[in-house]
This record gives C-alpha cells, structure tokens and sequence, in this order.
C-alpha cells in the first residue's frame, strides 16, 4: 500500500509540474479591474448590437423629420411608334375625304401626319402643409424611440461591466485558491518526509504515516481541481476581452478592497436607482412614444393639405411641342371612410398605451425587489467577510496549538490533519469572502443603475 501511495504521488507531482511549466510557458499580462473593464466594452459584440440599433432608431427619427421636406417626383419617356392603319368611318370636314385602307387620298395624307416617336417629361413637387399633425407626432415619436434605444444601450453596457467584474474576480478567487492549496502541498509533502523519518526510528505509527499519506494524496487532487478552475476563468476572462485564450492574467488584488463602512440605507438606494436606473428611464421615453403614437393615429381623422407645383414638356414630330408647361396650386384631400376606419386604429394605439404604463407598474416593483436583494446581499456579504477574518484567525491558531500537541504526543495525527484541513479552508473562505463584498457591491450599484459612474 505504501508503495501504491508513493507511486500515485509521483505521478500527480509530474502532473502538477507539467502543468506548471505549461502556465509559465503562457504569456503573462498584468491587468487592472479598470482596464479589464475599458477592453471588454471595447470588444463585447453585444454592445456593438446595441450601438447598431442605436444607429438604426437615429435613421428613423431622421427619417420622420425627412416627411417635412418636398416630395419631387420626375418622370419622362421617349417612345417609337409604328404606323398604324386608320380606316375612319366618319364623314370629314368640306374638302377631306374618307381614308380607306392602303389609298388613302392627299387630303387625308394631310389630316394624319405621320408619326412614328414622341417624348414626354414632367417635374412635380408637393409640400406637405397639415396633414392632421401625423407628421410632427411621428417626429416625436420616433425621437423618443431613439432616446430609448440610447438607453437600453446604457443598460446593456452597465451589464457587461458587472459581467466583467465577476469574471475578474473569479479569476482572482481560482488563483487564490490555486496558490493556498498548492502551499498546503507543500507543507504536507514535508510533513510525510518528516513522518517517513520519524516511522523508521519507530517514534511515530506507520498508521499515523500512511494518515499523512493519504492526506497529501487528497491534497494533490484538489491542486488538479484548483488549476482546472482557474484555467478555465482565464479563458473566460480572455475572451470577454478578446485576448488569446491561453494569456495568463495577472490580478492586482488591491482592485479586491472594498471599504468595510457603514452601508447606506435601503431607502437611500431606492431613491438612487428611481433616479439612474436606465431601463426605467427607457420605458418611461416609450410611454411617450405610446401618447405620441394614439396623437398621430387620430390625425387620420383630419384632411390632408399641400402645395403642389409642376412642369410638363412634350414632343411628337409633326404634331405638338410643348415647352413651359408650368402649374402650380394647393391640394387637398380627405378620406370620407376614415371616419369608420381609423377608430380601430386608435384602440390599438390605445392598448399599446396601456401595455407600456402597465409594463412601468411591473419593472418599478421588480427594481425594487433588485435593490432590496442587492443590498441585502451586499451586508450579508461585508459581515460574511468579518466572520472568515475571525474564523481564519482562529483556525491559525488551533492548528499552531495542535501541531505543539502533537510534538509533545498530546494529540493524534488525525487532529493534527483536521486542524490543516481547517485552516486550509479558513483561508479560502476568506480569499473569496474578500472577493464576494466586491461582487455584491458592484451588483448593488449595478441594480441602482450607478455602477458605470462609479
């Protein structure tokens, strides 16, 4: 059994070492909370999404605006016509006489010239002067659409940085933990040296050895577990910034200090996300929109009114040409039917109204619910951290006790081990303590719509 164990050490001892060399054949990258953060908002295709749409509502409050401006519309034609047969079955004026198929005679030669193209162009302009106040309502509407769309921009980004921060911090905890249970390895291949000498002069049992064995065994085992977590929130966080997946990321825990003061109170956060949070804000623009929306759909009630101009010029060889065909006028024109047309209408409008303020109603109780469990999460997290420090203090202590125990045969080998263990965790509990008072923080003000400004 001694030498199965000692077999199986060796083999994870090459494990743990290849992998080593493989981590510091890696290019390493030190990188900042901040500048994480700059990168990944740089390369998130979700933002650039957001930016296209942006972009997109920005052309259509342009093109709402472009209703104001003169519609011109030009058109022209240039035609080939063959010579038709014309066998006329009416009696002419004094001195024509009737065509007849194939001969017909000079007079009637003269009435019907031949022609065989004709060309024709016209120019016409309109500018729109009432038409029930459609086109105003549809400017306010699509510009409140536009402020929207910027909004829900606002909103994605402060997702991507509350994304970001974790995904930082996650690689901080994995790296911490990595480190603490790799001097934890360390510290117990020495104790097995010291027990292994300590079984040969038949001071110590060999139970007591094969216990501290088996101890490291179970230690190698969670290195393999600790560097798989780690690499995989490094290649995470790579590639939220964009980086190659194999960079190895070198966190400044000072970006992990979270000051430990007085919380402000539920209500002081409440009243900041009424005020920041950018979803709010958006619906309300597109409850505007909505009353905009039932404003120009009522406008189809009212007659539409227009300057209207034109030019007209025609040539047909031997016929007519004409040039200066100017005219120019007001139009107006009205749909009798859309008295019993657009009632329905209206009520869509109308329920797309109600659906946006009832949609108000749901998000303000849901970012209420958000604060509540934000902030909530945020104290447990701050007196979580203050118990690991306690606790982390006390388990370094109980282990110094009980290492001077057992040199003195005072405790077993067992409580020596369960003391390691203990102090191990201790001290990875209050690694990621420290780390999950960051996260909660930046997941309040992300609920508080602030955590972009901070």
């Amino acid at each position: 059994m001694n030498h199965n164990i000692h077999t199986t050490y060796k083999i994870l001892a090459v494990i743990a070492c290849l992998l080593s060399t493989a981590v510091q054949a890696q290019e390493k990258r030190n990188l900042s909370l901040e500048e994480a953060v700059e990168m990944s908002l740089s390369h998130s295709n979700e933002l650039k999404i957001s930016q296209a749409k942006v972009v997109q509502a920005a052309a259509a409050a342009r093109e709402a605006k472009e209703r104001r401006l003169p519609d011109v519309k030009i058109s022209g034609s240039y035609l080939r016509l063959m010579q038709p047969d014309v066998d006329l079955k009416i009696k002419m004026g004094s001195g024509q006489q009737q065509t007849t198929g194939e001969n017909p005679t000079p007079s009637s030669s003269a009435a019907f010239p031949t022609v065989n193209q004709a060309a024709y162009g016209s120019a016409n302009l309109t500018i729109p002067i009432f038409s029930g106040f459609k086109i105003q309502y549809g400017v306010d509407a699509a510009k409140y659409l536009w402020q929207a769309t910027q909004l829900d921009a606002q909103k994605d980004k402060e997702s991507v940085i509350q994304n970001t921060i974790a995904a930082y911090v996650n690689v901080y905890k994995s790296k911490a933990a990595l480190e603490l249970v790799n001097e934890n390895l360390h510290q117990s291949e020495q104790r097995v040296k010291d027990f292994s000498n300590l079984e040969k002069n038949g001071v110590v049992a060999r139970n007591d050895l094969l216990k501290v064995q088996l101890n490291e065994s179970n230690i190698s085992l969670a290195l393999m577990d600790a560097q798989h977590n780690y690499e995989l929130s490094t290649i995470h966080l790579n590639l939220m910034l964009g980086l190659p997946e194999q960079t190895q990321l070198v966190i400044d825990s000072l970006d992990m200090a979270v000051p430990l003061t007085a919380s402000e109170s539920y209500d002081y956060w409440q009243n900041v996300a009424i005020e920041n949070r950018a979803d709010a804000q958006a619906l309300q623009y597109r409850i505007k929109a909505a009353q905009t929306g039932v404003k120009a759909t009522k406008g189809e009630y009212y007659p539409s009114l227009a300057l209207t101009g034109g030019y007209i010029a025609a040539y047909i060889p031997d016929v007519i040409t004409l040039t200066n065909g100017l005219n120019a006028g007001i139009g107006l024109s009205y749909s009798p039917s859309s008295l019993w047309k657009t009632g329905a209408k209206v009520a869509q409008a109308k329920a797309q109204l109600a659906q946006a303020e009832l949609s108000a109603g749901v998000l303000n109780d849901g970012i209420k619910l958000q604060v509540a469990q934000a902030h909530q999460a945020y104290l447990s997290a701050r007196q979580k951290l203050r118990v690991y420090n306690k606790a982390t203090e006390q388990a370094n202590e109980n282990y110094r006790i009980m290492k001077n125990k057992y040199q003195n045969a005072l405790a077993t080998a067992t409580e020596l081990l369960e003391a390691d263990v203990a102090q191990l965790q201790a001290n990875i509990n209050r690694a990621n303590g420290k780390a999950d008072v960051l996260v909660a923080y930046k997941r309040l003000l992300q609920a508080t719509g602030t955590i972009e400004k901070q």
